[in-house]
């Protein structure tokens, strides 16, 4: 983790992933897979990945170059700890030496998750958290990553996020190991998704990004992949949204989601994220809607702990502001444009849930990177603006 503020002689860089980012290289896999002399693949996908092409043509490559495919592809949206169970049972008995993940993160946090069973043992819960178990790999199970959304940069981080039903909650597994080894970004592979998750991801995108930029860990390094992503958001999530067969914003977005899991890996996130998952376990609200209803609100409050950093995110979205008002109304409007909700009982949420939903999230290790330290109270607050 990056330490230090934003001073350039403080920073720690790890990124293990070898990324291989630009149209039409989804066809490398083949490549990669004989690098590793993987003779039998398990491939991961979820039912609205598997209805379009891609797959179908992943596998007729693959097994055309000798490469044995076992599918599974049944990943759930917000992956629960049991279906990563279930899928990891089915890997033991596919014999299969390597992983592929194609889909958005809940495909790719899905083959994470599938690593940690099938290569160190136990319950996925055990690694979760603040206190759970390190994870530590005793065998080798490659994982190749190739994501068909632009928004939660899991091809290339250290994270894999799993929802407990039982708990109405979601945990993280956290570790350099969970990275992918390789990372296809084909931003091709993003032009069948719908406007709705589009937009949902592009906004995760732009919260990964901000909190990243403003995060207590940010350094000077991590901030030019953040800067980076912000910028690229503010110009291309209208358009893909808009019109979904446009490269050049496809491929804007695909570069954004990757850089800004790059500078949350390094810098952390903070309260967006934070009360975001106690949202979404509150009512089951798509995590990507979560952020973007609560990055607004959220940027408001920061403001007066990072002034200067964030009176530059509003530079890099197009619309210099002097205040948090301005900034979160910058955002709310981005929300507007692509169809994000911004209210909270929008989605389902009664003014009854409020405090316990600030409850959890005082629980979030995600606040010690936040730049102004909320009370409980302070969140009701902030929910409570925006019920």
């Amino acid at each position: 983790m990056v330490m230090g503020g934003s001073r350039v002689g403080v920073f720690q860089l790890q990124v293990p992933t070898q990324v291989r980012f630009g149209a039409g290289r989804a066809q490398e896999l083949v490549e990669v897979l004989a690098q590793w002399q993987c003779e039998r693949a398990f491939l991961v996908t979820d039912p609205a990945v598997m209805a379009t092409s891609g797959v179908e043509r992943a596998v007729q490559a693959l097994t055309e170059a000798g490469i044995e495919v076992a599918l599974w592809d049944r990943v759930m949206s917000d992956p629960t700890l049991d279906s990563v169970h279930q899928a990891a049972e089915a890997f033991a008995r596919s014999g299969a030496a390597g992983l592929v993940a194609v889909g958005g993160g809940s495909a790719i946090d899905t083959a994470k998750g599938i690593r940690v069973l099938a290569s160190a043992g136990g319950r996925l819960a055990d690694y979760a958290g603040p206190e759970g178990k390190a994870f530590c790999p005793r065998v080798s199970i490659p994982v190749v990553a190739l994501p068909t959304t632009a928004g939660t940069g899991s091809e290339v981080t250290f994270f894999g996020v799993y929802s407990d039903p039982a708990r109405h909650l979601k945990v993280t597994v956290t570790s350099p190991h969970l990275a992918p080894e390789v990372a296809i970004v084909d931003p091709e592979l993003t032009r069948s998704l719908p406007p709705i998750p589009t937009a949902q991801a592009g906004i995760d995108v732009l919260g990964h990004a901000i909190e990243a930029y403003v995060s207590r860990a940010a350094s000077a390094v991590s901030d030019l992949f953040a800067e980076r992503a912000i910028g690229l958001v503010a110009r291309h999530l209208p358009v893909a949204v808009a019109d979904g067969a446009n490269e050049t914003a496809r491929e804007g977005m695909a570069e954004a989601s990757l850089l800004a899991g790059i500078a949350f890996n390094h810098a952390g996130l903070g309260l967006t994220h934070a009360i975001a998952a106690a949202l979404s376990g509150a009512v089951g609200l798509a995590h990507g809607a979560a952020i973007g209803l609560l990055l607004p609100a959220v940027a408001e409050y920061n403001w007066p702990a990072a002034p200067q950093k964030l009176a530059r995110v509003a530079e890099l979205l197009g619309r210099p502001a002097t205040s948090g008002a301005a900034l979160g109304a910058t955002i709310r409007a981005l929300d507007q444009q692509i169809g994000i909700p911004t209210r909270l009982k929008e989605v389902g949420v009664t003014e009854g849930m409020l405090p316990e939903m600030a409850r959890a999230t005082a629980l979030s290790v995600q606040l010690r990177f936040n730049p102004r330290q909320p009370t409980e109270a302070e969140v009701v607050n902030l929910l409570r603006a925006i019920w």
